[in-house]
């Protein structure tokens, strides 16, 4: 009943949601002269930053490195834009949510859906640098839709958590600036985990960001699919994030309103 209430509304708000779509893409390229490329652009301008400082200290022994620090970037980049547009997205609605009664995870909706797009251009590029670095394409490459579908269920998940906390606690976007720098060290960007024993090693897999881009680097690098077990451990991590976030919306639903 509750899922046929969610996509009943869902279809009812259909025109809101695609007009706060595109008011994301128009407020976010706004008097910007490269647009839409500056999603291309941005992904890559750190890729290069990063291949030319990390190369000498941790590329020099691992296969295909631009491809290693292109699959950490574009997965963290996508979590980052994702979440932190997210827990913003009640709040610079306030006006709206105030005078309209509106499903409020629309507006959490189309910020995920303008950062999903984005991902999706970069993604095109991170495909046409494998091609140059010699990867081999294969059957194999599809099982990539898994853990960008995973991926995106935990940024909807974790940036409805952030939105509820940051209505009722402002400082949760200065703590979370701060979280998002060490979990971008904790993710296995840059670096490899040869140096660490397996047992350590093991200890990583308790990030799930770094689970996703183990994923893209097992399929992309290594041309093989992960486990089963590990197939499980990113969908139960997006799956955990996601129901907490929609009890904690479904919680706090009509306090909302008063704290915007």
């Amino acid at each position: 009943m509750k899922y046929n209430r969610t996509i009943e509304n869902l279809k009812k708000n259909t025109f809101l949601f695609q007009q706060l779509v595109n008011r994301d893409f128009m407020q976010k390229y706004k008097r910007t002269v490269l647009g839409m490329f500056w999603s291309v652009l941005n992904p890559l301008l750190t890729l290069l930053v990063m291949r030319v400082i990390f190369t000498d200290f941790f590329g020099r022994n691992t296969a295909h490195y631009t491809i290693y620090l292109f699959s950490g970037n574009i997965v963290m980049s996508f979590f980052r834009e994702a979440t932190n547009n997210g827990m913003t997205s009640l709040m610079n609605n306030s006006g709206i949510i105030q005078k309209i009664n509106v499903p409020k995870y629309l507006f959490l909706f189309s910020r995920n859906v303008s950062s999903f797009v984005n991902f999706l251009l970069t993604l095109g590029v991170y495909f046409i640098f494998c091609i140059l670095d010699g990867i081999t394409f294969g059957p194999h490459m599809f099982a990539l839709v898994f853990p960008v579908i995973c991926l995106t269920v935990l940024n909807i998940g974790v940036g409805m958590i952030l939105s509820a906390w940051y209505i009722f606690f402002r400082d949760t976007q200065y703590l979370y600036g701060v979280f998002l720098t060490l979990l971008n060290y904790l993710s296995v960007i840059f670096y490899t985990l040869d140096r660490y024993t397996p047992e350590v090693q093991r200890r990583f897999l308790f990030n799930p960001i770094y689970c996703i881009i183990k994923y893209f680097r097992t399929v992309v690098i290594d041309g093989t699919i992960p486990s089963l077990p590990f197939h499980f451990l990113c969908a139960g991590y997006a799956l955990f994030f996601f129901v907490v976030g929609c009890i904690m919306y479904k919680k706090y639903n009509h306090k909302f309103v008063y704290y915007l």
